[in-house]
């Protein structure tokens, strides 16, 4: 697996381990990663992002404790058995949920029209 895996912006008023675990959740959620699947390690999420490891420990750490990841002696952190397997749209959606309540704020406060909003979503979403 690829220390690309995760997108982190160190801008985010959200934390960057937050980032890390909510990017996992989806990733799973979406089928993206599947049971089994390994992690790239700390050090080289760590390195490729240019954070701290603890940071990328603590996400890990976070993941494991929530039953999304499990540590394998040899392999290190994979993708749980018994995590949450793909789920459906609307389950899916669910995770989107916080993200779209805050566009809809953002949009509202900047008064920006939602048919251009929507357009703009849709280009992005389509490349």
């Amino acid at each position: 697996m690829d220390a690309s895996l995760f997108t982190v912006q160190p801008a985010s008023p959200e934390p960057i381990y937050r980032q890390i675990v909510e990017q996992l959740r989806r990733l799973i959620a979406g089928g993206q990663l599947g049971a089994g699947d390994a992690l790239p390690s700390v050090r080289e999420v760590a390195g490729f992002h240019a954070i701290n490891p603890m940071t990328v420990s603590r996400a890990y750490g976070l993941a494991e404790a929530e039953g999304l990841l499990e540590r394998l002696r040899g392999r290190g952190m994979v993708v749980a058995a018994t995590g949450r397997n793909v789920q459906t749209q609307a389950q899916r959606l669910t995770l989107l949920e916080p993200s779209l309540l805050m566009l809809a704020r953002q949009t509202r406060e900047l008064e920006l029209p939602a048919d251009a909003v929507l357009r703009r979503l849709a280009r992005m979403l389509e490349s």
